[in-house]
């Protein structure tokens, strides 16, 4: 004799969870996209000014990282080079992201490239905010074999020249 089992799901069910769970590991996989995952912030020296000069953060177990922007001061709206030196450390990638502080700008995270003087390098471009001046987290992603570590250097940009 077959006993009839009653399911407590409809397909109608079944369908939701599944989309449910399919949104949930895309957004995992992709969340490093959107924001700078990092297994270690690195807070960079005391008093530095990236309007100015080159700002240094040290890294744990002794590596040493430099970042600078140009021109200076920096500006909104006109073309970026920042310039990253990583010693004691093997960096496999670098990253710089920029965010608003206090306002979302957008996505704006560019890889920087190796060159031969082991400098890593990249063109940027800030995009003006139409409050005035704004504050912004330029974020360093130094990734080695075996972690992810953020520096996040905070300056404010001035307003666009028109």
């Amino acid at each position: 004799m077959l006993v009839a089992m009653r399911i407590p799901f409809s397909l109608a069910d079944l369908a939701i969870i599944l989309a449910l769970a399919i949104v949930a590991v895309v957004g995992y996989k992709y969340s490093p996209l959107l924001l700078p995952k990092a297994d270690l912030t690195v807070e960079p020296a005391a008093g530095c000014d990236l309007h100015k000069q080159a700002c240094h953060a040290d890294l744990p177990g002794g590596g040493h990282v430099e970042l600078s922007i140009t021109p200076h001061p920096i500006p909104v709206v006109q073309p970026l080079k920042v310039s990253a030196i990583v010693s004691g450390v093997a960096a496999d990638t670098l990253e710089i992201d920029f965010a608003g502080v206090s306002m979302n700008m957008g996505f704006n995270r560019k890889t920087l490239v190796a060159g031969s003087d082991g400098r890593h390098t990249a063109d940027a471009m800030l995009p003006v905010c139409v409050t005035g001046r704004m504050a912004w987290r330029a974020t360093l992603v130094v990734e080695t074999r075996r972690q992810r570590i953020a520096i996040p250097f905070l300056f404010e940009a001035p307003i666009a020249a028109h």
